[in-house]
């Protein structure tokens, strides 16, 4: 029988940026959880501020679309000591929550810490563990970009909480 006709759950996982917006989608039927697809959405770093927000709200928008998740997860704002490019972050991480809000998602919000645990076991992991344990856990996705490997590591969290919550 086909996964999603046993009640698999499709999550979409974004690492939100203004250069690179990381997305990821997982199947998740039990405790398994297996790749279904992943990219990365980069606007034109010269285009005008806002149509760099729409691209990436627009490029989300595409993926819901293509892949039909029933959840979307997004990583939170890493603050940094630049006031201005926190900001900036933070306008596309709204362009990567409406998107799927827009489409009647579910829109969970992890920490970073939190996904670095979910996924390595340690919440001060670095992107290379983080992409080592991807490809170890979703074998199928082959060798993701950082940036979408951490996509698939924020919808892998979201799905472990979902387990969580339905045992607690």
């Amino acid at each position: 029988m086909r996964e999603h006709m046993m009640n698999a759950i499709r999550i979409l996982g974004l690492d939100p940026g203004l250069r690179r917006t990381g997305w990821g989608v997982v199947s998740v039927l039990g405790s398994r959880v297996t790749h279904v697809a992943h990219g990365v959405i980069a606007p034109d770093e010269k285009a005008a501020f806002s149509d760099r927000l729409l691209h990436l709200f627009e490029g989300i928008c595409a993926v819901i679309e293509q892949h039909k998740p029933d959840e979307a997860a997004v990583e939170e704002t890493f603050v940094n000591t630049n006031a201005q490019s926190t900001l900036k972050l933070g306008h596309a991480r709204a362009a990567a929550m409406i998107a799927p809000a827009r489409a009647g998602l579910l829109v969970a919000e992890y920490s970073n810490a939190m996904v670095k645990k979910a996924v390595v076991g340690t919440g001060g992991a670095d992107k290379a563990q983080i992409a080592f344990m991807i490809a170890r856990l979703l074998p199928t996705a082959g060798s993701p970009t950082a940036d979408a490997a951490d996509a698939l590591a924020v919808a892998i969290a979201h799905a472990h909480a979902r387990t969580a919550r339905r045992v607690a």
